[in-house]
């Protein structure tokens, strides 16, 4: 018997497609089948372009197509939760793009959704499957720097244009929801736990989205943590880990390649600790077939995206307000 293979439609032709298309031909248990547009001739030039056999000049005829298994929803922002919900009353999982929502309420939504159906549904944080996520926290779980006291991050880069998606305040618009939402949830995996209180403060832009973030979150056991995110400054991304008998940093937690190593610092000593080598996008296509296929639990679970929403919104909340939210 043929082992079964996934069949995937993509929702859109976004450019973070891309990121996708190339591990999903990688798998074994997956197959790029489709794409949809809600223009005819985009989605025809999109197919051509990148060698995919169907397409559909319309979201609504992807999701009733039987021969489709599993959406990748990469949507804007502000669509993520209902063409989700959408797609799992449809009769299909869905690998939806961060952020799933923008509201604990649309979270909630999906949840409720997903034990409707029993569809699969999973946040498309590529860099949490990637194993060097994964060594940082078992390093601090495993003693390396003692008592965790601190996370530290940072995604920023230059947008050097007035006119972008990102900068739209009704499709979700933001530097915070956009790649702060990465230092926050690395953060929260880190810690184990979610922030109990939060601080934000932001440089808001002409559309009244901040082109800049700077947040502080206080987490049970005195254990801080601090990002930064922002449009309007040059590339830069990086983690550390503090604690009381040293630290771990890494130069590239959101986005790393097949070299990394993680610098694991000591007053007696200052170590590289090599990353085993994976493709970034690989590990979330892959835990999409385990859960659905071998009914394993998602490595991005629903609880870990609300956690991840409700933070940023508390943030958002701090930096209208001037004062330090509570969650």
């Amino acid at each position: 018997m043929k082992k079964p293979v996934l069949r995937w439609g993509l929702l859109s032709t976004a450019r973070i497609n891309r990121a996708v298309i190339k591990p999903l031909r990688a798998s074994k248990r997956n197959i790029l089948s489709a794409v949809a547009s809600r223009s005819s001739s985009k989605v025809e030039e999109y197919a051509k372009e990148w060698n995919i056999e169907r397409t559909f000049d319309s979201y609504e005829a992807m999701l009733a197509d039987p021969d489709i298994d599993v959406i990748y929803n990469s949507l804007p922002n502000h669509m993520h939760a209902e063409w989700t919900i959408k797609a799992m009353q449809a009769g299909k999982h869905v690998l939806c793009e961060k952020p799933m929502a923008l509201t604990v309420a649309e979270l909630d939504a999906i949840a409720a959704a997903a034990s409707q159906t029993g569809k699969v549904v999973a946040e498309a944080f590529m860099y949490r499957h990637h194993p060097q996520t994964i060594l940082a926290r078992e390093l601090v779980l495993g003693g390396a720097i003692g008592k965790l006291q601190a996370i530290r991050g940072s995604f920023t880069f230059m947008m050097n244009t007035d006119v972008n998606i990102r900068l739209v305040p009704e499709m979700g618009g933001g530097s915070i929801w956009d790649i702060g939402c990465y230092p926050i949830s690395f953060a929260r995996y880190i810690a184990g736990a979610e922030p109990v209180e939060v601080f934000g403060q932001q440089v808001t832009g002409p559309t009244g989205v901040d082109d800049s973030f700077f947040g502080q979150m206080r987490f049970p056991g005195e254990v801080y943590a601090q990002f930064d995110s922002g449009f309007r400054t040059p590339f830069r991304t990086h983690i550390e880990i503090v604690g009381s008998e040293g630290t771990l940093t890494l130069a590239a937690p959101f986005k790393p390649g097949l070299k990394e190593k993680i610098t694991h610092y000591t007053e007696a000593s200052t170590e590289t600790i090599p990353v085993p080598r994976q493709e970034l996008y690989i590990g979330e296509v892959e835990d999409m077939a385990d859960c659905i296929l071998l009914g394993k639990s998602p490595r991005m679970p629903l609880s870990d995206s609300r956690g991840n929403v409700a933070a940023i919104i508390a943030l958002l909340e701090s930096a209208k307000t001037g004062q330090p939210v509570q969650l």
